[in-house]
């Protein structure tokens, strides 16, 4: 007993040949040979499992170990997932519930049927036969095949309520009727002509096809998505006419470059349109790897109303993005929903921006679907003011919902021989021809096959015509009439037996003239066929010239438009939605932060928390940047729109930036992009800048103001367009010289203004000249002053103690 416990003690490692973990186990599934797949994996219904090998580690009767076992049942789960549910074919795009599904229609006689019939009756079919699972799944299987917005190619005619683009589920399988569409003859049509391989179903009862005979390349044309065990897949639509010439090509040529087969495919063509804005070039490295994401945006147009208003209609969005989505993302942006904090309800300064933006820009009841029979998509938002910037709103919506999002691209397929593998967009296509390529040969040796035999009869009948009257009378007197017919007119066992079965009706004179006429039919087919078998160049002109019909006849112009466009971002659309207004930023030394409309603020009637006092009141425009200047010269740049207004203290810098090595706000000063800023240490150095330098992405700043030792910043102010400046220090001196001395500097410590160092003698002020007047320097007290840059100045009153 204590031993058989010990099997399973969690700390026993496994053997060395054996994965240990299921990363490892999950690797091991797409190392795995083909025969490795199909030897080890039975279908459900089928006879029990291979034994499994006796462990290295297990005891000496051949019991395996837990960890050997478990292995092995891993993989095995793993492996009937990946090649039995969740990757298509890379020969006839089609999962095997899929292909089960047309093969039961096909069977059912619904392929060229007139009407539909219950999907139930085909569901019934398909598990009762074929695919021995629960009916939901093959049942879900069937409408996604069936929905335009799920494929580009829709394979199943559903009648009925086959679900939405907004999510909702379709109808129970016994109000739904459902027929094979037309194009599904591209699937189906040469599966009884010898084209693939069959295999019995899972109680072998029945025979089904192991592959379908496409005859175009159905894996790209409505793509595929799915998850397996260590495995996905997620193929898009493409255009069948872009595809289609592809191929011709590559038929033609087997030379025909990876490069050129890109120039003919651009991209993906989605079911709902909308349009690709990565670039071309993001597009061929996505389909040389098999891996990647492109970024899809939807398309929109502007309805101009009566009286100068106007609207903005989204008319195709992006695969996997619904109406529904789209309202409930602008829902969740204009009500955000609050944090509960301390049994309040706490929103963020970005979602009180967020929300007043979109408040702002869209109408209360701005928002509607007026998706239906007319329209497959139209969603209609109406803007706040017919003076709201068009650019500006649909910037807001791109940034801030699904309009425009990734679509993810992962080419992972099975192999014609069953092997999971990542593949490019030029090697599935060339696998696809090869495929193709030996399909058709096994339906030219086929047919040749049927018409030789077709032949050989036609040629028994044709050789008795002539002498009916000594056919009858042999058969009449004759115990074994096939032998004698096989001896007096030396036929084979296969022409006897068709003479001895011919009706007297076709032993008429005008018969022989049609034996002769199918004759000549029959032997210029078999000729036709034998040349094809016999010349490469010849079957891959007949191959491409049946794709060209083919394209020909189910082609369409793509939907999708593929054109380049920087993404939006959510800093972009801040920047297009705020509106441009005086605002004046309220500053304490604490470091609250907090905002006032307009420019009439009296700083003497502020309040503050105990123990804190004003350290800035800064009238500026909502689309500035507050910066904060730490005791380390670090700049922190918050845009003034993210400032809350309203009653109360503000709040905390600390939730709007985050303050490195212990530094805390020291200056503030609003700041706009296009102007000149000037600032100083108190150890006298300093120098000029643009607006544009403080700007950082995060919230941690950035380096820029360099500090000697026991430095702090003292100066952060406009600079003046021209003139003169008079530096002040702590000890009473003043120093005046031309601005232009001042080097213009994007960070960094700057040039010596004035001899000063921390402490006594720090560097105080900054004053700019006006009129020859700076603060309280003017006239003689101020000519004194002059002098050159990085001078001690001259001493203009009593030093501070």
């Amino acid at each position: 007993m204590t031993d058989q416990l010990n099997l399973f003690d969690s700390s026993a490692k496994p053997p060395a040949d054996e994965p240990e973990t299921l990363a490892q186990a999950t690797a091991a599934v797409a190392e795995l040979p083909p025969e490795a797949a199909d030897d080890s994996l039975p279908e459900a219904g089928s006879a029990a499992p291979p034994d499994l090998p006796p462990s290295a580690n297990g005891p000496a009767d051949d019991i395996p170990s837990p960890a050997d076992y478990a292995a092995r049942r891993y993989l095995e789960y793993a492996m009937s997932v990946v090649t039995g549910r969740a990757l298509p074919s890379a020969a006839d795009g089609q999962k095997p519930v899929q292909r089960r599904i047309l093969y039961a229609m096909h069977r059912m006689g619904l392929y060229k049927s007139p009407r539909h019939v219950k999907s139930a009756r085909v569901v019934g079919d398909v598990i009762g036969k074929y695919h021995p699972h629960g009916d939901s799944s093959v049942y879900d299987a069937m409408v996604r095949m069936a929905q335009d917005w799920s494929l580009r190619y829709p394979i199943v005619d559903g009648q009925g309520n086959f679900g939405s683009r907004d999510g909702d589920n379709a109808a129970a399988m016994r109000y739904t009727e459902a027929r094979l569409t037309p194009i599904a003859e591209l699937l189906l049509a040469e599966l009884d002509e010898g084209t693939v391989d069959w295999k019995p179903n899972y109680d072998g009862a029945n025979d089904e096809p192991a592959l379908l005979p496409a005859r175009l390349p159905f894996c790209l044309l409505n793509g595929a998505s799915g998850i397996a065990v260590g495995m996905a897949t997620e193929i898009p639509a493409h255009n069948l006419r872009e595809v289609a010439n592809a191929a011709v090509n590559l038929v033609k040529n087997p030379n025909f470059s990876e490069d050129e087969v890109l120039a003919l495919i651009p991209g993906p063509d989605y079911p709902g349109g909308a349009q690709i804005i990565s670039s071309p070039e993001e597009i061929a490295a996505t389909y040389k790897s098999g891996r990647g994401s492109l970024r899809v945006r939807a398309k929109w147009k502007i309805e101009n109303l009566a009286r100068g208003q106007w609207r903005l209609v989204i008319t195709e969005l992006p695969p996997g993005v619904s109406t529904a989505t789209v309202m409930s993302e602008i829902e969740a942006c204009s009500n955000p929903v609050a944090k509960e904090k301390a049994g309040k309800k706490v929103f963020t300064p970005e979602q009180l921006n967020l929300k007043a933006a979109f408040l702002s820009a869209i109408s209360e009841s701005g928002v509607r679907d007026e998706s239906g029979k007319e329209h497959d998509v139209r969603l209609v938002i109406e803007p706040a003011s017919s003076r709201q910037g068009q650019d500006d709103l649909v910037r807001m919506l791109l940034a801030h919902t699904s309009l425009e999002t990734n679509a993810s691209i992962n080419l992972t397929v099975l192999g014609v021989t069953g092997t999971p593998r990542q593949a490019s967009l030029y090697s599935m296509i060339e696998e696809w021809c090869r495929f193709r390529l030996t399909t058709v040969e096994r339906r030219t040796r086929h047919r040749l096959t049927a018409a030789e035999k077709r032949i050989h009869i036609l040629e028994g009948r044709q050789a008795i015509l002539l002498d009916i009257d000594r056919v009858i009378k042999v058969i009449r007197e004759s115990d074994d009439p096939k032998a004698d017919l096989m001896a007096h007119f030396k036929l084979s066992e296969i022409q006897a037996e068709d003479i001895l079965e011919i009706r007297l009706r076709q032993l008429a004179r005008l018969e022989g003239i049609k034996i002769g006429e199918e004759l000549a039919k029959l032997r210029a087919e078999a000729a036709g066929l034998n040349h094809l078998l016999s010349s490469e160049e010849a079957l891959r002109a007949c191959v491409a010239s049946e794709i060209e019909a083919d394209a020909k006849k189910y082609g369409d112009d793509r939907r999708t438009l593929i054109e380049a466009d920087a993404k939006v971002t959510m800093s972009d659309a801040k920047t297009v939605s705020i509106v441009d207004e005086p605002t004046t930023l309220i500053v304490s030394k604490h470091g609250w932060l907090r905002s006032r409309q307009g420019h009439s603020i009296d700083p003497t009637q502020l309040t503050f928390r105990s123990g804190d006092s004003l350290l800035a009141c800064l009238p500026c425009r909502t689309v500035d940047h507050l910066i904060l200047l730490d005791t380390k010269g670090r700049a922190y740049s918050i845009p003034a729109s993210d400032i809350p207004g309203g009653k109360g203290d503000g709040i905390p810098a600390t939730s709007l930036a985050d303050f490195q090595e212990g530094g805390k706000p020291c200056l503030a000063l609003a700041v706009s992009n296009d102007k000149t800023y000037l600032v100083a240490a108190d150890g006298g150095y300093g120098f000029r800048c643009q607006g544009s330098d403080f700007m950082s992405r995060g919230k941690a700043g950035k380096a820029f103001l360099s500090l000697g030792d026991n430095e702090t910043p003292a100066v952060f102010m406009p600079a003046p367009a021209d003139g003169e400046i008079a530096c002040i220090t702590k000890d009473g001196r003043a120093l005046v010289f031309n601005l232009e001395e001042i080097r213009l500097l994007a960070k960094g410590r700057g040039l010596k203004l004035i001899d000063a160092a921390p402490g006594k003698t720090a560097l105080e002020d900054i004053v700019p000249v006006v009129d020859g007047v700076a603060g309280k320097l003017k006239g003689e007290r101020l000519e004194i002053c002059r002098g050159n840059r990085g001078g001690k100045g001259k001493l203009v009153r009593a030093n501070r103690k």
